[in-house]
């Protein structure tokens, strides 16, 4: 045992029980010797003996007690200090068993909580058990052993693996609730025995007081047991969540590519918020599925005892009512099916509008958006509407099941010529109980698990989803290959198994090692999809892929994470400082952290969004050169960067002489200058290679690749130096959001501490309806004042003399059952009244939510992550559609219930007047005691479940780099944190809840002791009937409280969401969409001329002026180049004219009309851009050029005519109904371009603006699109910020910003002539002209 307390380890629960079982024995034996020395006076055995046996008796009964206590030293072991570095070891784990069986261990945390907020860092560690590290492998190897699509078990195979990772708990919760079933029918036997006692005054006192403390500790014994049942149940549920969190990440991991079509980021999301969550409801519950029958057959046997063959009419009753029951149940399903499919459409679609909710704003499309948001809303709650009526229809019957079985049995045992009598009476009542509590579970369990099973199915088709082939891309170099590193021969690949053409098609090249090989073609002819097929993302149709190496990926668009630039870069691997100092000074980025508030160290936001793209795509490169990998695919690296950045990373990163020119490199670009330099060139065309070979070769040939380089070669000429001195977007967001003295940039998400306001408690009531407030409390007092009326007739009826004579039987029988028939319909009522209630708030709540987040400004999205917002509206709406109308109809029934019961026992013996009081101020003592740590405990659970979504959606934007790196080990290591995290705020939250349940339910069962007590005493005056009356009903007390208290601490941790979902209601907007006052013609504006009025505008009150004192004029139809170093304001003054950021002083007038005297709406719409990184929501093509579906179809063809997309939506098989995935995953990034500029060209508006909008597109399709906007806008006023010269040089004026303000703004040729000029000096250094 010493080495034991040593290690840490606590005795187990057998000393305590193996010292109890020795002190039953020894106390019979020690009873005998002290009645045989008192009664007989006899001293049997020899005294010495006797007292020996009575010290030896002390000693087991010392033992005993101190086997309740655990050793303290057991904290000090070595084991548990080093069990978390960052929270104290759970106490639950060195708990004494006395501690365990009282919960006492989660004192000292509840009076912490007490006594201030609770944050993340009070919160103790998780027992081992019930980590992510155990559990998860735990679950996959159960899952692999017999649950996959081939296995004959199905859908059953996933059931019986989650019972298996988590059985044990929920096995010992089950044979716990078992006894606690059994234990409860010694109640109503007890209570014939002192109804008897009541009734025969010859038998002495001392066997009431017997009676009444049996009662009293069989309650206490019950409770007890009841709630290690609910513990250890809530503990399997929470195992069963974390299971399937970490199931379901990893498996997201390796989804082929087709499966992540099919499935949306909202979709899998939706898998670990509601459907995981459906386990934890459901496990409390489970048990009641065998438990109840067994409880109604022996409610039954007994009640056959009492009332003989009458019971079989109450049968019949109940076997009647199970198959309207089945019915109900299958038809929930079917809706809950429904329900979740409209679930997982509403939040796809909440991701991607948050994913593109810049692009909203700029486009002025949020009420396009908010429209299909509430259509999608609206069926879920016209569902939620015929599922309230459905499970009203099924809770009435379950609980009228009680009444109508003692009715049938009642109403049959007294036309059979019986006489009721209070002791059968009161004891068939008791049992009726039971039989309610036991029949009224089963619709809360049939609705879990019907839930639940709809769950499982979704997570199992999950589950069998289709994986990337591991052996698709093989990493054994054949020996005939030589030193090559990457080979394919004869590679057929697709995006879909449906795909029998192939996106690729007889795909046949060798990469050289150390070679640097570049792909080139036109926009959409397979370049990234061949990177993808190396990498292994595609579907392979045909040949064999060999590459040996380790990888580095560096994708078109640059994946970030919300994390410092330093570890964005560093990426896992351990810091190097002279490696470091050296990658960032190769890869430019050194210029980009002198201007960053916290350098190196600063944050960057979600997606990366605070930094301008060509920042976003540096970091990106920076971080494959610095993994120092054997092969680098480069997806079009340098089109986000100007072309004197771009030049730089060629010479110093890519190039024969750069840093990885010992590496093996293959760069897609669209950049023809760099073609010279490389090793190989592979030019593909619809998806096949057309070419390959060296520069000289595909020249000599005059082949399309010679044809495309003469074709350009002017302009590739220009292109070579036309460059200015980094100028992608500045880091706009970095002013919004970043502290003036810090690197911070997400806010941490803001907890409110202390009661849950009453404002949330009544803004809530108030979206009810005042109307259906009143409708409520009217039906629910109607419903227990009839359900009190039962039963005080029943006691006047057994009371009654002569009651078998027809008339009397006849007016109490129909009385009775009068009672309960409006009991019946009541009851029905009053469920319809709150839950169609609840659907109006959840209605009102959630489109205010919806219509205040779309209104907020940028700087509420840089500094709050995606999985945040989301958090509210899934989780915290699904909390307030389904649970919270649920939970107050609860806690108002049992509110009625539990006063009911203090009124008809105090009515039965006034004295118990006397106790109330005191029983009341200690229920409400310990109730304000806990309910500050229970409720802060659920706020930091919500809290630690946002990272989670934000996480989770962060990983599957970044699948393929993630994969590429082979990093998903780190990234799954990072998500068990997180889950853990927060299952330690959750599994707290549960244990205070026990915590609570076993002090309040003592004080329900010393209102049975009073109770039985003063009937005891009282026995002279008190008739038979009021007895037994008084007596069930407080045997009805510990249960009832059990629930009442459950039900509060329930209303107001979910009312947390409420609390949420308010929050981000009320948090201040931007200005209108549409003001009252404009009085704008419906041309307006007709000529497109913009005047800055000494405009200064800053991101946030607290920070600098980002422009300061803009004035000039841009005149109608003039073209604008906009031109900047990096932070210089360029971007911050196109957001100033869509009013993204508000200014600070001064103004800018369009046609003479100052743009912030008219709505947002009004202003954007009447703009038109093209942003740098493109923008497509899931659905047809059609809703992404005309969400609003203003245009025809003519029109829209048109546009995609000019925008050079006609050809190819033609040969779509839908055309413009083609389905866009998520993001536009399936199509090319240049295509997502042309598609933003045919939203432009649809628009039509007076005023542009270009970001860089050809980018992404090969040389031809940029000739193509440069003359469209010649031609297209040639009336309109175009401002273009500027990453490369060519796309500026033809334009009518220049705008050169420095540090907020206009430096130069002039023509090209005058801003050239002029020896100080800053443009000029810009143009010699990218050597554009020729110094002298």
């Amino acid at each position: 045992m010493r080495l034991e307390k040593m290690n840490g380890i606590v005795s187990a629960g057998f000393l305590p029980l193996f010292w109890f079982l020795l002190l039953i024995a020894t106390s019979i034996k020690i009873r005998t010797l002290i009645y045989n020395l008192i009664v007989l006076q006899a001293m049997t055995p020899t005294p010495f003996r006797f007292v020996i046996f009575t010290i030896n008796y002390c000693c087991i009964v010392l033992s005993f007690v101190l086997s309740l206590f655990s050793d303290l030293d057991a904290y000090e072991s070595r084991k548990f200090r080093e069990a978390n570095r960052n929270h104290q070891p759970c106490p639950e784990a060195t708990a004494s068993i006395l501690s365990r069986l009282t919960f006492w261990w989660m004192t000292s945390l509840i009076t912490s909580g007490y006594k201030k907020p609770l944050v993340a860092q009070n919160l103790s560690s998780l027992n081992e058990c019930d980590m992510s590290k155990i559990l998860g492998p735990r679950f996959q190897h159960e899952w692999e052993k017999g649950a996959n699509k081939n296995s004959k078990r199905g859908k059953w195979s996933l059931a019986i693996a989650l019972f298996r990772t988590a059985g044990r708990p929920f096995i010992i919760g089950g044979l716990l609730k078992f006894v606690n079933d059994l234990l409860a029918f010694l109640s109503p036997q007890l209570l014939r025995l002192l109804i008897n006692f009541s009734s025969d005054k010859s038998q002495p006192i001392w066997l009431g007081l017997v009676l009444a403390v049996s009662m009293f500790l069989l309650a206490v014994v019950r409770s007890l047991i009841l709630q290690q049942y609910f513990h250890r149940c809530f503990g399997a549920g929470m195992k069963l969540k974390t299971a399937v969190t970490w199931a379901v990440y990893r498996k997201a991991l390796i989804l082929s590519s087709h499966s992540r079509q099919k499935l949306t980021t909202g979709e899998i999301v939706n898998l670990m918020s509601v459907d995981a969550q459906q386990f934890i409801d459901l496990t409390p519950f489970l048990h009641s599925i065998w438990c109840s029958p067994i409880q109604i057959a022996i409610a039954i046997y007994f009640l056959y005892q009492i009332m003989g063959p009458s019971v079989f009419a109450g049968l019949a009753v109940l076997i009647l009512i199970v198959p309207l029951n089945a019915i109900t149940s299958a038809k929930i399903q079917k809706l809950q099916e429904k329900q979740m499919i409209n679930k997982d459409d509403r939040i796809r679609l909440m991701s991607e509008i948050l994913n593109g909710i810049k692009v909203l704003k700029l486009y002025a499309w949020e009420q396009s958006f908010i429209k299909r948001v509430l259509n999608i809303r609206d069926k879920e709650l016209q569902i939620l509407r015929r599922y309230g009526f459905l499970y009203s229809t099924l809770e009435c019957s379950w609980s009228a099941t009680g009444f109508l079985v003692g009715l049938a049995t009642f109403g049959t045992y007294v036309l059979t010529g019986q006489e009721l009598l209070a002791s059968r009476a009161f004891v068939a009542l008791s049992l009726f109980s039971i039989l309610r509590f036991a029949v009224g579970v089963l619709p809360l369990v049939v609705i879990s698990l019907v839930q639940a099973r709809v769950s499982i199915n979704r997570l199992y088709d999950f589950l069998i989803s289709d994986e990337l082939d591991p052996g698709s891309v093989q990493q054994d170099m054949p020996p005939n290959y030589g030193d090559s590193t990457i080979v394919i021969k004869n590679g057929t690949f697709s995006w879909s198994p449906e795909d029998c053409k192939g996106a690729l098609r007889k795909i046949n090249f060798q990469i050289d090692r150390g070679s640097l090989t570049a792909i080139v073609g036109h926009v959409g002819s397979g370049k990234s999809s061949l990177l993808s097929a190396i990498l292994g993302e595609m579907e392979k149709k045909d040949g064999n892929v060999f590459v040996n190496g380790s990888i580095a990926y560096v994708p078109q668009l640059a994946w970030i994470l919300n994390d410092t630039v330093k570890n964005n870069i560093l990426y896992g691997t351990s810091f190097n400082k002279n490696e470091y100092r050296k990658v960032i000074e190769i890869c430019a980025l050194k210029p980009d952290l002198e201007i960053l508030p916290g350098a190196d160290e600063t944050e960057i936001g979600e997606k990366g969004i605070n930094l301008s793209g060509g920042q976003k795509q540096r970091i990106s490169i920076a971080r494959a050169v610095y993994a120092k990998r054997d092969i680098y695919l480069l997806d079009d690296p340098l089109s986000a960067v100007d072309a004197h950045v771009g030049k730089h990373l060629f010479k110093e990163v890519i190039g024969p002489q750069g840093r990885l020119r010992d590496k093996t490199r293959i760069l897609v670009t669209h950049n023809l200058r760099f073609l010279s330099k490389v090793d190989k060139i592979i030019m593909l065309e619809d998806g096949e290679i057309i070419e390959t070979g060296t520069y000289s070769e595909l020249m000599y040939r005059r082949g399309a690749f010679s044809d495309l380089i003469q074709a350009y070669a002017n302009t590739a000429e220009n292109d070579r130096d036309n460059i200015i001195e980094e100028i992608n977007i500045e880091p706009r967001q970095l002013a919004v959001v970043s502290p003036a003295h810090g690197a911070q940039l997400v806010e941490d998400e803001s907890i409110e501490v202390g009661r849950v306001k009453y404002s949330v408690y009544t803004s809530y009531i108030k979206s009810f309806g005042w109307k259906f407030v009143i409708m409520y409390l009217l039906f629910e007092a109607g419903d227990k004042g009839c359900m009190a009326g039962v039963d005080a007739w029943l006691a006047l009826w057994s009371s009654a003399k002569n009651s078998s004579v027809p008339e009397i039987r006849d007016f109490y029988l129909g009385i009775y059952g009068a009672i309960g028939g409006i009991l019946i319909f009541i009851s029905l009522l009053s469920t319809i009244v709150i839950l169609l209630a609840g659907i109006k708030a959840s209605r009102q709540l959630h489109n205010n939510l919806l219509d205040n987040v779309l209104r907020l400004p940028m700087s509420f999205f840089d500094t709050n992550p995606m999985g945040r917002v989301l958090n509210r509206f899934s989780k915290d709406i699904n909390t307030i559609d389904e649970v919270i109308p649920v939970t107050i109809d609860g806690f108002m029934a049992q509110c009625y219930v539990v006063a009911l019961i203090l009124v008809v026992v105090s009515a039965s013996t006034p004295y118990f007047l006397t106790v109330i009081l005191p029983l009341f101020l200690l229920y409400y003592f310990i109730q304000r005691f806990y309910i500050a740590t229970s409720r802060q405990l659920r706020r930091l659970e919500s809290v630690s479940r946002s990272p989670i979504y934000s996480f989770f959606t962060e990983s599957l934007q970044g699948m393929s780099v993630l994969r590429a790196y082979n990093s998903q080990n780190r990234f799954v290591k990072e998500c068990d944190t997180k889950i853990d995290e927060n299952q330690m705020a959750y599994y707290l939250y549960i244990s205070s809840n026990r915590w609570l349940s076993i002090r309040l339910e003592f004080i329900g069962n010393l209102v049975v002791l009073f109770a039985s007590l003063l009937v005891v005493l009282g026995r002279e005056t008190l008739p038979t009937g009021i007895v037994g009356l008084s007596i069930t009903y407080a045997l009805q007390m510990t249960d009832e409280l059990n629930w009442m208290v459950r039900q509060s601490s329930d209303l107001e941790t979910n009312i947390v969401a409420v609390e949420r979902v308010k929050e981000y209601s009320e948090i201040t907007k931007e200005a209108s969409w549409y003001v009252d006052e404009e009085n704008l013609s419906s041309d307006w504006p007709s000529h497109g001329d913009i005047t800055f009025n000494n405009f200064k505008v800053r991101y946030r009150a607290d920070l600098d002026l980002v422009l300061k004192g803009i004035s000039c004029n841009i005149r109608p139809t003039e073209k604008v180049g906009i031109i900047g170093r990096t932070g210089s304001g360029k971007t911050s003054l196109v957001m100033a004219l869509f009013r993204i950021i508000e200014a600070a002083e001064g103004s800018i007038t369009i046609d003479g009309v100052d743009i912030a005297k008219i709505g947002l709406h009004t202003l954007r719409s009447k703009l038109s851009i093209i942003p740098q990184d493109p923008v497509l929501f899931c659905g047809t093509l059609r809703n992404n050029l005309d969400p609003f579906e203003k245009h025809s179809d003519d029109e829209l063809w048109l546009a995609l005519e000019n925008a050079h997309l006609k050809t190819f939506v033609s040969g779509l098989d839908e055309r413009l109904e083609h389905k866009i995935s998520e993001g536009g995953e399936n199509l090319s990034v240049g295509q997502r371009q042309l598609i933003c500029l045919a939203r432009a060209l649809l628009r039509h508006n007076k005023i542009i603006i270009l970001d860089e909008a050809t980018a992404a597109v090969d040389m031809e399709t940029d000739n193509l699109i440069q003359g469209t906007i010649r031609n297209q806008f040639k009336d309109c006023t175009i401002l273009t910020i500027a990453h490369r010269l060519n796309t500026i040089m033809d334009s009518d004026k220049i705008m050169v910003i420095d540090a907020g303000k206009i430096a130069e703004f002039d023509s090209p040729s005058r801003l050239l002539s002029r020896e100080n000029s800053i443009f000029l000096s810009m143009a010699k250094e990218a050597n554009l002209i020729e110094t002298g």
